[in-house]
């Protein structure tokens, strides 16, 4: 059991530069070059709707404030490399940006929306170099490809599997439960965990404290900080969490180059996941130890709330990270499983609601009202106040609200999907 849930973090808590769909659309094309020997003449995308969403807005790493699919395309052609997966793009050469910025000028890249989709992330790639044509797919993760071919024939890869199982390609995690993921938190060897919440720690504390120093975006998390010094908020601990978190976000989403540590394919999930847990254990003097855990305890929470929503949906997930969190801060005031399992239950009840309508300046406020609410619901739970059952999507225990979640997000939200991309595309 315990080496499958460390599969399950190995996976999904994975190093990335800049917004996972810009990078996988980096990565691909940059495996398309891989394939084909060369800068290819010209480029056809085909890219589910969330695909697109998530590209519309948000800046790119290392590319000069460039934004949007086709800059993102171009970007992993030239200068990716494509072995560095989700860091495809970290060690752009920026004197080489104008022949970026001259294949775009050339208008060589196409984009087509994937119609009748069967997966919220799919994308799929056609370069055409001289008289050879390659076509790489990539469906349900964001480096999962499962076909390759050149001259319409197949090319073997270690990477590929069959797409009609690929959601196998990754560790189920259909056994977790909060009990489960709480058991765990205590009993674990720390040592099996550290070592990558130690690097949680690192790479998501060094873009907050980027996001605090500097004007990123709106500077949601800059302009907290500034106005708990000038007295307009108080300097709690709740305030210094809710800076703290959007400051990474702020960063990320408007062309930061330093890395984060994403979790379920989402560096907002995983900052969300972790910098209010490390936060709260800095300003109260929290054990090393104790954070370790309750890192653990926060992100596997997320993957678990998560796993009910799907990689990418009309569902804002950062409210999944939100509820790790509330776990997390419960669990660091010594509460009871059933507390820990209705701060869960509060923050989603709450925060079920909020849309994601793409990748870009505004997830950092969603990243602070998730932190915030997360901070309300542990504290509701210490006070022993909670939602009951029936009242709205609150279910019978923590996991019936999850089974509720899963419904709401997939069948609830699938129009509302549509209807957002609809109003992005002619917002532009």
């Amino acid at each position: 059991m315990v080496e499958k849930v460390l599969k399950i973090l190995e996976e999904e808590i994975v190093a990335a530069e800049g917004c996972t769909e810009p990078i996988a659309i980096a990565y691909l094309a940059s495996k398309c070059v891989s394939i084909i020997g060369g800068i290819p003449e010209k480029l056809e995308l085909e890219l589910s709707g969330n695909i697109i969403k998530n590209v519309q807005s948000v800046k790119i790493p290392n590319s000069d404030g460039m934004v949007g699919i086709e800059a993102a395309a171009a970007l992993g052609m030239i200068l990716g490399d494509c072995s560095k997966e989700l860091m495809v793009i970290s060690s752009v050469n920026e004197h080489k940006l104008p022949v970026v910025q001259k294949y775009l000028d050339e208008d060589r890249i196409s984009i087509k929306k994937i119609e009748h989709e069967t997966a919220k992330l799919h994308l799929i790639a056609t370069a055409y170099l001289g008289s050879d044509k390659v076509m790489v797919e990539i469906k349900h993760y964001h480096t999962n490809i499962v076909k390759i071919e050149k001259n319409s024939k197949p090319v073997p890869n270690s990477l590929l599997c069959d797409a009609m199982g690929a959601s196998d390609t990754m560790t189920n995690t259909d056994f977790l439960t909060v009990a489960l993921i709480y058991d765990l938190a205590k009993t674990i060897e720390l040592e099996k965990i550290a070592p990558l919440f130690e690097k949680v720690i690192t790479y998501n504390s060094a873009i907050a404290n980027e996001g605090l120093k500097n004007t990123y975006g709106a500077a949601v998390g800059k302009t907290l900080a500034q106005g708990m010094k000038e007295g307009v908020y108080g300097r709690d601990v709740k305030n210094k969490i809710m800076s703290f978190t959007s400051a990474g976000s702020d960063a990320r989403m408007n062309g930061c180059s330093l890395p984060v540590m994403t979790t379920s394919g989402s560096g907002n999930q995983g900052m969300t996941a972790s910098l209010p847990i490390i936060k709260y254990c800095e300003e109260n003097n929290i054990s090393h130890e104790k954070l370790i855990r309750a890192l653990f305890l926060s992100h596997l929470t997320t993957i678990h709330i998560k796993s009910n929503i799907g990689r990418l949906s009309a569902y804002c997930g950062v409210v999944c990270s939100g509820g790790g969190v509330a776990a997390a801060l419960s669990f660091l005031d010594d509460l009871s499983l059933e507390q820990i399992e209705t701060s869960i239950e509060t923050t989603l009840a709450t925060l079920s609601g909020m849309i994601c309508d793409g990748a870009k300046s505004s997830c950092a406020a969603k990243i602070s009202a998730s932190a915030a609410m997360a901070f309300d619901a542990y504290y509701m739970s210490k006070k022993h106040t909670n939602f009951k059952q029936g009242e709205g999507i609150v279910g019978k225990n923590v996991e019936g609200t999850l089974k509720n979640i899963n419904v709401l997000a997939h069948k609830g939200l699938e129009e509302t999907d549509e209807v957002i991309l609809d109003v992005i595309l002619k917002n532009k």
